[in-house]
């Protein structure tokens, strides 16, 4: 199914944000310090341009539904699409959501 290549598409780039998070931070740290000498935040500044290509960013990264792999529409808590969200929830596959009435 090709639902599921986004997802794991997504998956990896997240895996790669995390890994580079750490020297991403201390590069824009450096870059950012008007304290440091100009030579010195210009080739911090290259090195966060070189990071990972686009799959360290983590503007690359989108929340997708884990069931049908939608970009829009997804609630961060339980990684599903608003539609898919509440199938779950009238079967009462959610624990602790149920529909409302009033």
């Amino acid at each position: 199914m090709g639902a599921s290549a986004w997802v794991l598409r997504d998956l990896r780039k997240r895996v790669s944000a995390a890994d580079v998070e750490l020297q991403r931070r201390a590069y824009l740290y450096v870059a950012r310090n008007t304290t440091l000498p100009a030579q010195v935040r210009h080739r911090a500044q290259l090195g966060l341009n070189s990071l990972n290509g686009g799959e360290g960013r983590m503007t690359s990264i989108r929340n997708r539904c884990t069931e049908t792999s939608k970009g829009r529409g997804v609630l961060t808590k339980f990684g599903l699409c608003r539609y898919q969200f509440r199938l779950k929830a009238l079967k009462g596959e959610i624990p602790g959501v149920h529909k409302a009435s009033w």
